[in-house]
Parts: structure tokens; sequence; C-alpha cells
């Protein structure tokens, strides 16, 4: 299209005081790069949007840059469909954050206004995509137990056709085994109503289920997802938009346990699970002989918390083993019951079973490492009371329950692990341009979802092996988009958070198959209509970008050349920074772009004794620290000029040679935190610019440039307060190196 460039530059919030309003518009027009350009005290307010909108419609306005507040506020008053749109933000980033009328804060202000005109000028207006097959609305439920059933239902009740698929000849999961259950709120047990579920899914028209079945093949991507169903030796071809992995869990393996618990011992030490196997029929006996149980210990924490098998708290041991104390209890209230615990973890009202329990004459005993000594004859444990500072002996027991923990049922046997573990840290000491195939993420091979991806059949995992994304801002999602993680294979979980938690995954799908349609990313940049557009006539098949995106949007073609599923991108930009080609680009975010804007950074002389450093800033979080360092009114060197990036990941290294070039004094990298307890938004985006950013000291040395010039640095947006002081401590350091010999070239 034709763009008409036009300038809206806010004089409100402190930017008028600030700020040389007439400077920037003549700024803005100069060579007739605005043909349009005006101010208002109040932008955002009714009468400055229709000052825009007047101006689209009556002088074809059609390219508009806002000089006013960051990007992050005021969107919806700031949405104009059909053009062109760039937001400068003088607010946060400049006025709030430097000197009022100071002549380094109007040089800022201007740059950011040039750097603006620049990027627009490379900008496109993006056209959505929309594949070529007709896109599905249903929604296909992976696992049939308590999580899937829900699942199920409330996509019906949403309008959606369901497709479930239960691996068992029965619906209903382990909670088919459990004879009562905790009512919400946590004040009473009741009988299981597990069946009125399953009635209700099974009478839903709207729910087509397959039962004693596995998902044999998942190809396609969001909304077009082509899922293959294998039953009793027969195959079934489905349609779905997006899927909900409701997979469910299994028990700890009590035979790993330390034999300090006595498992195996004697058959009356049994596991929390078996206990609710046995007490089917609702009554609580000894496994031995079948008499009543009337002695029972509850070892809390068999097995969890501990690294050497489960490193993580179950959430629900503690809960469920209240429950089963009060059945006992119910059963003979004359009857000895002890709980041996570490911490007793009643989240919430579950506060009110463990008061329950107390009345009820359940005696509770705090020991860190309990013994159970067993044999044919008796049963014993001894447990050191840290309350009361005594050894306690537990003796003629009936039975001994330990409360194992829950695995998903994505995880794996040690060996695997080990090997998939020992697979990436081979991995992490390759260099980038050694990577070759190697995957980013551990796979783990599970058989559940057998995804046709490039990247592998599963979903990738977290380190406890829950398949999670960014656990923090996105807590339903997969690393593959339109893949939705609901119930105790997302994290474990009692029943009520389990609804919950099949509530909110479904309400994702809908969410993931309605944008899809549009042809609008789904998250984290929700509503982006851009996608990589890849120039294939240059491309040389590295498979760089098919190996680094972390969402396995790229597959391969019969001829190894890269295969863009647009539905699963999550606009990233990772690839884009993976190619050494440059092939990869969007319409509203490229290579050419980003250096448009670095040279159009006004670099002032060296006797102005005036550097300039350049901030290469992740959206998700550095960005946004920024935002909060202004809106904390927090001071920070002026030499800084902030470029945000869409993730860390899509740094191409030729941003860094090109800044160095045009006399950049400095440059820092302001990336999400990474690692185990990672924040970034893309997985590996960081991680990746950190690997590529080793290239640059090779880089320097070419340029006869001192490798302290660029840094890279972590942050999150709770470390805005830690930014000033980095920031200038970074612009002293480069003032004690001096000036960029390239200056002025």
């Amino acid at each position: 299209m034709e763009k008409k460039i036009s300038v809206y530059i806010c004089s409100g919030c402190g930017i008028g005081d600030s700020l040389d309003i007439e400077q920037l518009e003549k700024v803005a027009t100069d060579g007739g790069s605005a043909p349009i350009c005006r101010n208002h005290p109040n932008l955002c307010s009714q009468e400055g949007v229709e000052l825009i909108k007047n101006d689209m419609n009556n002088e074809g306005a059609n390219c508009l840059i806002i000089a006013a507040c960051s990007h992050r506020v005021m969107y919806d008053a700031f949405n104009f469909e059909g053009c062109i749109l760039d937001r400068v933000n003088i607010r946060e980033q400049v006025v709030w954050c430097q000197k009022p009328g100071d002549e380094d804060t109007q040089m800022m202000a201007e740059d950011y206004l040039r750097m603006a005109i620049a990027k627009v000028g490379k900008m496109e207006l993006p056209e959505p995509f929309k594949p070529e097959e007709e896109i599905s609305k249903d929604i296909l439920v992976v696992g049939g137990g308590l999580t899937g059933l829900t699942a199920a239902r409330d996509a019906a009740k949403a309008g959606r056709s369901v497709v479930l698929v239960e691996k068992e000849p029965e619906l209903g999961g382990f909670m088919k085994k459990v004879n009562q259950t905790i009512t919400f709120p946590y004040l009473d047990i009741k009988d299981n109503d597990l069946e009125e579920l399953i009635e209700a899914v099974n009478q839903d028209e709207k729910i087509k289920i397959y039962k004693g079945a596995t998902v044999e093949k998942t190809a396609g991507s969001p909304g077009v997802f082509q899922v293959t169903i294998k039953q009793n030796g027969s195959t079934a071809e489905h349609s779905i938009g997006a899927i909900v992995l409701a997979a469910g869990w299994r028990p700890y393996d009590p035979e790993k346990l330390d034999d300090d618990l006595g498992f195996g011992a004697s058959p009356n030490v049994i596991t929390n699970i078996m206990f609710e196997e046995m007490n089917g029929d609702g009554k609580i006996t000894r496994p031995s002989d079948g008499q009543e149980a009337k002695n029972v210990a509850f070892l809390q924490c068999a097995g969890q918390r501990d690294p050497n098998h489960i490193p993580y708290c179950s959430s629900v041991c503690c809960i469920t083993a209240l429950k089963q104390a009060l059945q006992v209890k119910t059963q003979d209230p004359d009857a000895n019951v002890f709980m041996v615990y570490k911490e007793m973890r009643t989240a919430g009202q579950a506060e009110d079973l463990y008061r329950k329990a107390q009345e009820a004459g359940v005696i509770f005993i705090r020991c860190q490492s309990p013994k159970v000594k067993a044999d044919e004859a008796s049963l014993v444990v001894e447990a050191l009371d840290e309350l009361l500072g005594e050894e306690v002996l537990m003796d003629e027991l009936d039975m001994v329950v330990l409360a194992t923990g829950m695995i998903p049922e994505t995880a794996f046997g040690e060996d695997i692990v080990k090997e998939a573990k020992e697979e990436e840290e081979d991995k992490a000491d390759k260099k980038e341009e050694e990577l070759e195939d190697v995957p980013v993420d551990v796979i783990r091979r599970s058989n559940i979802l057998n995804l046709e991806y490039r990247q592998g059949p599963e979903l990738p995992a977290l380190r406890h092996d829950f398949p999670d994304s960014h656990f923090i801002c996105f807590p339903y999602e997969s690393r593959r988009t339109g893949i939705y993680v609901a119930g105790c294979v997302h994290r474990p979980m009692g029943i009520q958070t389990a609804k919950e938690d099949a509530a909110g995954a479904v309400m994702k799908a809908i969410q993931c198959i309605e944008l899809t349609s549009q042809g609008a990313a789904v998250h984290p940049r929700a509503g982006d209509m851009s996608f990589p557009e890849f120039a294939m006539q240059r491309c040389t098949q590295c498979k760089r970008c098919t190996v680094e995106c972390p969402f396995g949007a790229i597959n391969e073609d019969e001829e190894f050349n890269p295969l863009p599923h647009p539905t699963r991108c999550r606009r990233c930009g990772v690839c884009m920074g993976a190619c050494p080609e440059r092939i990869i680009s969007f319409k509203n975010y490229s290579i050419g772009m980003i250096g448009d804007m670095v040279k159009a950074i006004d670099v002032p002389e060296e006797d102005e004794e005036k550097p300039r450093i350049l901030v290469l800033a992740c959206e998700n979080d550095a960005y946004a620290a920024l935002d909060m360092a202004g809106l904390h009114r927090m001071n920070y060197n002026a030499w800084v000029r902030v470029i945000p990036l869409r993730c860390l990941g899509s740094l191409n290294l030729i941003w860094i040679a090109d800044s160095l070039s045009k006399g950049i004094d400095g440059i820092i990298l302001l990336g999400c935190k990474h690692g185990d307890d990672y924040q970034c938004h893309f997985i590996k985006g960081s991680e990746l610019a950190d690997i590529r950013l080793s290239k640059v000291s090779e880089t320097l040395e070419r340029l006869a440039l001192e490798s302290e010039r660029v840094r890279f640095e972590t942050v999150s947006i709770t470390d805005y307060d830690k930014l000033p002081a980095l920031l200038d401590e970074f612009a002293e350091n480069i003032d004690e190196i001096g000036p960029n010999p390239f200056k002025g070239w």
C-alpha cells in the first residue's frame, strides 16, 4: 500500500513540560517523512482519538506514529484497524526517567521518533493466515478420568463437539476406585459421585467416546489437526481444532522407597493408593488376614520432597491421609490412628479437615525420618517427635499407610530420562554451528499424542516431567500451540482443582480455535496477525530454524526445506534470528526493520562526549521492567536507546555488527531469565541469544573493538529497581573504555 505517515505527539502526563514539542514536530516532518504531524494535550482521550480518526478518514493517513505512553498501556484507545501503527514511548522511557528540559532528554525523544519513522518505512500491514483446509472447531480430549470427563462435559456445554479418547475399557480413571471423597469446602466426607458425571458424558450427543483406544497419530496444527484414533484394530480419522491432554497420573513405585519405610517387609505396609483400592467396599481391614484394622499409622511424604525419589510435593497426600484417617475413625471411633508428618499441608479450606481429624482423636506426630520395623509377627513405627523432643514408639500396629506421590503420565523410566539429560548436556557443550540436528528440548517418548512434529512425538516437559510452557504467565499451555494440559498430568492436584483446571484448559482451547480462525496469534502475542515468511530461494537447508523453534512450528518437506505451520507459531522470531541467510521475516518485524532503527539513531561526534548505548530488550520482561522503572520515576543514563525485541532469541548478530560500525559505543542485551526456573516466555529464546552472543568476541576482534562493549544480562519484570544501576554502571564502563573508533565513519 502507498503509505501516508502521520505523527501524533501527546503533551500530557508531563511530556509537554519536559520536552520541546515544536522541535519534535520538526524532527517528524524533516525531509517530508511525515506530511501530517499534530500534538494534543490528551491524545488518549475521546477528543484525541477523534483527531486521529479524522485524519484517517479525511487526509488518508494510513501509517500512524503515536508518540506518547508505552505500547503496553492504552492499547484499546489506540486500536485503529486497517492501518500501520507504531507507538513511541516518550513517557515511561524518556520524560519519567530523565531530567525535564535537559538537552539529553530532548535528544533521546528525538531519536525515538526517528527510529519509529524508520521502522514504519519498512513495515507492511499484516495479512492474517488462513489455512487451505477448513478450520475445525471440535476439541479432542485425551484421557477419560475425572479431568478428561469434566473437560469433555464443559466443552460440550459450550457448544463444541468433543472427541474423547480413553485407553482403558471403562471411563473414570483412578477416581473410579475411590470409595469416598471430600466435600467442598472440605467439611465432610461423602460417597463418590463420579458415576453421575460418567453418565452425563455418555448421554451427551456432542461427545464421541472411544474406550480402549489410543491416539495413533496427530498431524497438522491448531484448527487443522488431523487425528488418527486406534480402537480394537480399526482406525478413525477426525479433524480437530484444539486438544486437551488430561492423561492423568500414576503412583510412585513403592518398591523404590528406602528400606526404612518397610514396604515389602510386611503385607500390612501399604500405600495410600492401595488403601483406596482395598476400601472399595467401605470396610477397612488388615491386608494379611482380613481382620478389622484398629491400630493404623499414616506416614506422610514417603519418597516425596526427596531428591532421590520425588523432589516435589504431590499436593493432595496430606488431605487424602486426613480423609483416610477419618474413615478409620468412622469405622471404629476407638481405633488408634497416628499421623506422622514432616509438615501438614492443608491449603485453603482444607484446614477444616485437619481440625476435624484432631477432634476425632487422630494423634499427630511431627518427624522427618520415621522408621518402620516389620516382620511376620509385628509391625512397629519409631519416630522422633520434634515437638516433644522424645522418641515415640507405635507398636502392635495393624497397618502402616505410606503416602507415595503422583507421577505425571508423561514421565518415564530413569534410564530414558538419564539418556535425555546426557543428550541435553552434550548439546550445551556444543557451539551453535555444531548444533546440527540436536533438538532444543528434551522430548519424552510417551506415545500419548504421537505428534508428527519434526521435534518429537510428544510434549516437551519441565524438569519433573510435567508438560508445561511458561508456568507463571501461561498456566494451561504446553510448548505445542493448540495443545492444553489439564489435571494431574499438568501438576499434582485434588478433585476440585482438577475440575477447575479442566474448565480452564477448555476455555483456552476454545480461545485458540477462535483466534486461529481469525488468522491471529494465540499467545503470548495474542491477536498478532503477522506470521513468518520465508524467501525459500535463498534457503541453504541448514535446519537451524527447525532445530531452534521452541514450539515445533517448522517441519521439513521431502527435500529437507523448512515447512512452516503458521497456526503453530507464537510469533517469537527465534527462527528469524537463527537463520544465517536472513530469509525469514514478518511484515511488522524483520532484520532490516531493526537495522534501520539502529541507523536512525543520531550518534554525536567524539568531541561532544555523548556516547550512545543501544539496549536490545525482550518485550516481555526487560522492556516492561524499564517501563516500571519510569513509572517509579527512577533515573538512568540518558545515553541509552532502547529497541524492544519480541524475544531476545530473535537476535541476529548483524544488528551487533551494524550498531558498532555506525559508531554506537556499547550494546547491552536484556533478556528473560532462563534455566530450570526459567522466566523466558518463549522457553529457549534468551538462552539461544546467549549462545549466539558467544560469537560476538570474534566479531569485535575483527572490528578491532573491545569485547566489553557488548554485554548480556537477564532480568525479570520484578528487577525494575535494579535496572537503573545496571545501566549506569555499564555507561561508566563504556566511558572508561572510550569512544567507538568507528564513530563518524
